[in-house]
């Protein structure tokens, strides 16, 4: 079985921060190979960015884990009441563009994202055939985004086998 990834930055981004937790993208695509049979075709990552230089290291990291990284600058717009100007790069194209390219080679998507854009390219999806995986947590993804696919995940039941993990510094010296 051939699966392909797609993360939205933006969209999960929120959705741990509801979690109180982050999800380490190693842990990802070794909780995706974790079922016999099942390899990363694709893995996407999604971000918009306040200037070229913005989470560098974070998407070196993810290119050499075998993500491809897309970005868009942020574009902003509004403000709240707090004056705050707040910043949005919609990379839904990009997202549908990219699994469509390669659903001719893929047997499951698993989108980790909560846009309601992205209901019409579940369907789609699933009407070529794949088996359309939403990852996101209760009360930050549509109930027309869970209904499109296959079937939903909340990444709270994920929380063992994704979590992020800051090991300790292990002390140089240790005293007796």
């Amino acid at each position: 079985m051939q699966l392909a990834l797609a993360v939205d930055g933006h969209s999960m981004f929120y959705v741990q921060q509801k979690l109180g937790w982050f999800f380490d993208p190693r842990r990802l695509l070794e909780y995706a190979t974790s079922t016999p049979g099942m390899e990363v075709a694709s893995a996407f990552w999604y971000t918009g960015l306040k200037d070229a230089t913005d989470q560098r290291p974070f998407r070196d990291a993810l290119t050499s884990l075998g993500f491809t990284v897309r970005t868009k600058p942020l574009r902003e717009f509004g403000q709240d009441p707090d004056q705050r100007q707040y910043g949005r790069a919609n990379l839904d194209v990009e997202i549908a563009i990219d699994l469509m390219a390669v659903a001719h080679r893929i047997d499951e998507v698993w989108l980790l994202s909560g846009s309601r854009d992205l209901e019409r390219l579940a369907e789609v999806l699933r009407i070529r055939g794949l088996k359309v995986v939403v990852m996101s947590t209760d009360g930050m993804v549509p109930r027309e985004l869970r209904n499109a696919a296959d079937r939903f995940v909340d990444l709270a039941s994920l929380r063992p086998q994704l979590e992020k993990s800051e090991s300790a510094p292990q002390p140089i010296l240790s005293r007796t």
